[in-house]
C-alpha cells in the first residue's frame, strides 16, 4: 500500500493553504474585462441621478387625475436627456420619452398605450392609474458614495457598463500570475503536425490555457520531451520565471516519469503526490521558495481537466479574492464504483423548478476527452461508498459555465 497518497479534503487542504496575493494594478476599464476588481467601486452620484420615465408617453400631476380629469393639454414634448419640461396646471401634461428627466411639477407617467392623442390633447382610456407609475426614482438603485461593487468580484460586461457609468476609466485590479503551460511526452506533437498512428496531439494545454482565459491570464505553452536533463534545465528556469507551473504527464510510475526526481533536485518542497481518487490519482503539488507553486497533472486529458476544475480554479478564485461558494446537484441515475477512490463522474446539468438535476455520462475512462463537451460538471462521489443512488444530493464541480 502506498503510505503516501492522501485524500481529496486533505489535499484541498493543503493547496488553499499556499494561496499567495500577487498585487493589484491599476489599468483602463476597456482592458479589464475577465479580471478581478482589487477595490470597492463607489456610486459618484444617485443611480439614478433623477427621477426618470421608464415608458413612452405623458407625464402629469396625480392631483389632475384625482379631481376627474382624463383629458390633459399637451404643455411640451420632452426626450431623453432635454431639461425637464413643467406645467402650470393639472389639466396639462409633458410628452415625455423614456429615460427622460421628470420635472417637479409632474409625479406619474402614462403610457401611449393608454392614450388617445389628438389636437394637443392627450385623453385616457379606459384604465386606471396610480400615483408614481412608469417612474424610476432617483436614488432607488444607489446613493452617492454607496459601493456598486465590491473588491474580489469578476469582472463582466455587466460590471464594466456600471463602471463606466460612474465615470470609473481606470480599474484597480487584482495582479495576474505569471503561468507556464507544461506538457511533457515523446508521442505529443504539436496540432500542426500529422501524428503516426503512435503519436497524440497536444490537446492538454490548449485546454488549460483556454480555461485560464476567462480570468485574464495569457499563460506561456513550452512542450518538453522525455529528456531527463532538458526537463530538469527547463524546469529549473521555469521555476525562476513563472509564479505558477501548470503540468500535466510524467507525474505517475513509468520510466520515463521523470518530473518528481527532476523538481526533487531542484530543491521543489513536495507537498504530496498522488491523491485517492479516480481520474487523476498521480497528482502532484509543490512549492519552491515559498513562491512558485508548481500543480502536475497526469497526462490523461479527464484527469487534468478534472484537478483544475477541481482544485485549481479554487485556489485561483481564493487567491484573487473571489467567494466560491460549494454547489450541489441531485443525481439522476444511480452509479456503482468499487474502487477504493474518491470518484469524479463526468454529468450532465439541468434545472428544473430551482433545483439542479445530475444525470451520468457513460466514458471510456480518463483518456476519452470527448465526452467533455456533452457534459457540464463532475460530480464528487465520497469515498466512503460504492453505491450511489438516484435522488442522493453530491458536489459538483462546473466547467462548462
Amino acid at each position: 500500500m502506498d503510505i503516501e497518497i492522501i485524500t481529496v479534503e486533505q489535499a484541498e487542504t493543503i493547496i488553499q493553504s499556499q494561496v499567495r496575493d500577487y498585487g493589484a494594478e491599476e489599468i483602463a476599464y476597456d482592458l479589464a474585462l475577465g479580471r478581478v476588481l482589487a477595490e470597492d467601486l463607489f456610486a459618484d452620484r444617485d443611480l439614478p441621478p433623477f427621477n426618470r420615465a421608464t415608458v413612452d408617453g405623458i407625464a402629469i400631476d396625480f392631483k389632475g387625475y384625482e379631481k376627474g380629469t382624463r383629458s390633459f393639454e399637451i404643455r411640451a414634448t420632452q426626450s431623453a436627456g432635454d431639461l425637464p419640461g413643467a406645467i402650470s396646471a393639472n389639466y396639462e401634461c409633458i410628452e415625455i420619452m423614456t429615460g427622460a428627466a421628470l420635472d417637479n411639477s409632474v409625479d406619474t407617467v402614462i403610457r401611449y398605450e393608454d392614450l388617445e392623442t389628438e389636437g394637443g390633447t392627450a385623453t385616457l382610456k379606459d384604465i386606471v392609474v396610480k400615483q408614481g407609475q412608469n417612474i424610476h426614482r432617483r436614488a432607488k438603485d444607489k446613493k452617492q458614495g454607496e459601493v456598486v461593487a465590491k473588491a474580489g468580484t469578476l469582472i463582466t460586461p455587466a460590471l464594466l457598463g456600471l463602471a463606466a457609468s460612474i465615470g470609473k476609466q481606470n480599474i484597480l485590479v487584482k495582479k495576474l500570475p505569471r503561468v507556464v503551460i507544461i506538457s511533457t511526452g515523446n508521442e505529443m506533437v504539436s496540432v500542426e503536425t500529422v501524428p503516426t498512428p503512435y503519436q497524440l496531439r497536444r490537446s492538454n494545454g490548449i485546454t488549460i490555457q483556454s480555461d485560464l482565459r476567462r480570468y485574464g491570464i495569457k499563460a506561456d505553452m513550452l512542450h518538453l520531451n522525455d529528456d531527463y536533463d532538458t526537463i530538469k534545465k527547463e524546469l529549473g528556469h521555469c521555476l525562476q520565471e513563472y509564479d505558477i507551473l501548470l503540468m500535466s504527464g510524467g507525474v505517475s510510475m513509468g520510466k520515463f516519469d521523470y518530473i518528481p526526481q527532476a523538481l526533487e533536485e531542484l530543491e521543489v518542497k513536495k507537498l504530496f503526490h498522488k491523491v485517492k481518487q479516480r481520474p487523476g490519482k498521480p497528482f502532484w503539488f509543490g512549492s519552491h521558495d515559498n513562491t512558485a507553486l508548481i500543480f502536475a497533472f497526469p497526462g490523461n486529458p479527464v484527469s487534468v481537466f478534472m484537478c483544475l476544475h477541481r482544485y485549481f480554479m479554487p485556489w485561483l478564485e481564493k487567491s484573487f479574492g473571489i467567494t466560491h461558494l460549494p454547489e450541489c446537484a441531485i443525481l439522476q441515475s444511480a452509479i456503482s464504483f468499487t474502487p477504493p477512490l474518491q470518484y469524479f463522474a463526468q454529468v450532465k446539468l439541468s434545472n428544473q423548478q430551482g433545483q439542479i438535476l445530475a444525470e451520468p455520462l457513460e466514458t471510456n475512462g480518463s483518456g476519452d476527452f470527448s465526452n467533455l463537451i456533452y457534459a457540464d460538471a463532475f460530480i464528487e462521489l465520497p469515498l466512503d461508498k460504492q453505491e450511489f443512488k438516484k435522488g442522493e444530493v453530491y458536489k459538483v464541480w462546473r466547467y462548462n459555465l
